[in-house]
C-alpha cells in the first residue's frame, strides 16, 4: 500500500515533505549495497553526501541517530527543521565530490 502524501516524513530532519529517496546508512561503494536504509527527502540527502565523505558516512555516521548528531550536519539541519523546501540543487558535481 503506498503511502499518503502526508504520511512522507524525512527520517532525518522530521519534516513532512512530497517525496522521498533511499539513502544506504552504509554507502553501497564501502559495502552498504544490502544494509540498513533510511527514507530521507532530497535536500538532506544531498546535503548528506555533500558534506561528509563515504568512508565517514561508512566508519561514523552509519545510522540515523548518529547523522542527527555529526557535527558537519547540524547548521544545516537547524536551518531546514521550520523551511519548506523540497529541492535544493544536486551540488554534488565531480570537481566538489569529497574523497
Amino acid at each position: 500500500m503506498a503511502k499518503k502524501q502526508a504520511d512522507l516524513v524525512c527520517e532525518l530532519c522530521r519534516r513532512e515533505v512530497q517525496s522521498l529517496s533511499r539513502h544506504h546508512l552504509v554507502p553501497r561503494e564501502e559495502g552498504g549495497r544490502y544494509g540498513a536504509t533510511a527514507e530521507l527527502c532530497q535536500p538532506c540527502h544531498s546535503t548528506i553526501h555533500l558534506s561528509i565523505s563515504n568512508q565517514e558516512l561508512a566508519k561514523q555516521y552509519n545510522s540515523i541517530e548518529l547523522l542527527q548528531q555529526a557535527e558537519p550536519l547540524q547548521k544545516y539541519l537547524k536551518w531546514v527543521k521550520h523551511r519548506k523546501v523540497e529541492r535544493i540543487s544536486n551540488r554534488r558535481g565531480k570537481n566538489k565530490r569529497r574523497k
